[in-house]
């Protein structure tokens, strides 16, 4: 098998993100700088310490989901079959037209659908066991998006759930292009994720990394002096990769390639005191032949958590050295997203290669001193390069790291 084989080409992105519907709008809000981060209104959070979060803006799941759909989905659901709806569209794909097992999903999740699931509950709690929907034996489970998404588009090849947390995103994306080397001809992959409900938010402040700050310009301030935490968000995004010898001979538009991919786990029982993150990084460089100074930008994890910033900053010192490669955090506006960040971030990159442009990281005045990174602030910068690299971490030792490039 030769290297390009090896690595597929992405032909379709799909996105829901508190940024917008649509690639189109995520894209231009992140390169503009603006905010989506707000006052949660999908539940009265008033007596919560945390009140501010990423909503998915303008969705109206009866205009986008088919009516026999909408009550056995949780709303994360809706919002993964939206995103993966537009990537397939985005592709120009003829699913019909494909062997009825070259084509599968590959999602990650790190809650399931928890709204669905608190609804079920109380039900049973407050009207008795005959009032809990029969959807609830699967709508709040992990793998959901996959088994809907299969299911809406006759996607009957290799699929997969990933739960790694935050890193599930790219996880996805990786076990997807696993399939396309063992002779799928296409993967629908990424992560759509969201719990903004009382049962989501009291599981994520179990966390102690959530931000308390009540002002949305101030909430979510990664790599900065001021950072406090994280705000929660839901959405993300989903990307379809396909065989490259394949895309050429139905001449499809090609965004860019999955050049190389790479996960590791903390601590390594080799070697604990190794950095997992810096270990992933370096892996996928070498899995794309990649050297470290033909990266242009990297889309960072940016947990804006002062500890968990100073180790990435660090990592990526170890790699491209002090503020050596150009970093920005797109979350910033959106709010993390889980399982749904690191595909959303992956759709950025490649965005980001085809206007040559890297989106600011907003609202970040102050880059600490103890985080030697040159952070792309204040306004978008012209890129000069064909990689980027993105990272992501998830809770319990999970690193990811991917490098995508332009098609040429």
């Amino acid at each position: 098998m030769t290297a390009t084989a090896t690595r597929p080409v992405i032909t379709g992105i799909g996105v829901a993100a508190p940024t917008g519907l649509g690639a189109d709008a995520h894209w231009a809000a992140i390169v503009e700088g603006v905010n989506g981060i707000a006052e949660i209104t999908r539940f009265d959070a008033t007596g919560y310490p945390v009140r501010l979060a990423g909503e998915v803006p303008g969705f109206d799941a009866a205009e986008h989901i088919p009516s026999r759909l909408l009550p056995q989905t949780d709303h994360m659901t809706r919002l993964a079959l939206y995103a993966a709806d537009e990537a397939l569209r985005d592709s120009g794909l003829d699913l019909a037209a494909l062997p009825p097992y070259e084509a599968g999903v590959s999602s990650a999740s790190t809650m399931g659908g928890f709204e669905f699931g608190q609804r079920e509950l109380q039900n049973l709690w407050s009207k008795g066991g005959q009032f809990v929907s029969a959807y609830q034996s699967f709508a709040w489970f992990y793998a959901v998006n996959t088994g809907q998404i299969s299911i809406r588009h006759g996607l009957k090849g290799p699929s997969s759930a990933v739960v790694t947390d935050q890193a599930g995103g790219l996880d996805a994306i990786g076990h997807a292009r696993r399939q396309i080397r063992k002779g799928a001809k296409v993967m629908l992959a990424g992560g759509v994720d969201g719990a903004l409900c009382p049962l989501g938010l009291a599981g994520q402040l179990s966390s102690g990394h959530l931000s308390t700050e009540d002002r949305p310009d101030r909430a979510y301030l990664p790599f900065d002096e001021a950072a406090c935490g994280h705000v929660p968000g839901e959405g993300g995004g989903y990307v379809v990769l396909e065989d490259p010898v394949s895309a050429a001979e139905r001449g499809a538009r090609v965004y860019g390639r999955l050049a190389g991919y790479a996960a590791t786990f903390d601590p390594d029982p080799l070697d604990p005191e190794a950095d997992g993150l810096e270990r992933a990084i370096r892996a996928a460089l070498a899995d794309a032949n990649c050297a470290p100074d033909a990266i242009a930008v990297v889309f960072a994890d940016a947990a804006a958590v002062p500890e968990a910033d100073r180790a990435e900053a660090a990592a990526l010192a170890a790699v491209f050295g002090a503020r050596g490669v150009r970093v920005t955090a797109p979350k910033a506006q959106t709010g993390r997203l889980y399982a749904g960040g690191a595909a959303l971030d992956l759709v950025s990159a490649l965005l980001a290669l085809r206007d040559r442009s890297v989106p600011p990281t907003a609202h970040v005045t102050s880059v600490a001193a103890d985080c030697p990174v040159d952070l792309v602030t204040g306004a978008a910068r012209p890129l000069t390069g064909h990689a980027a690299l993105v990272l992501a971490r998830g809770r319990g030792g999970f690193n990811a790291a991917a490098v995508v490039t332009t098609a040429d």
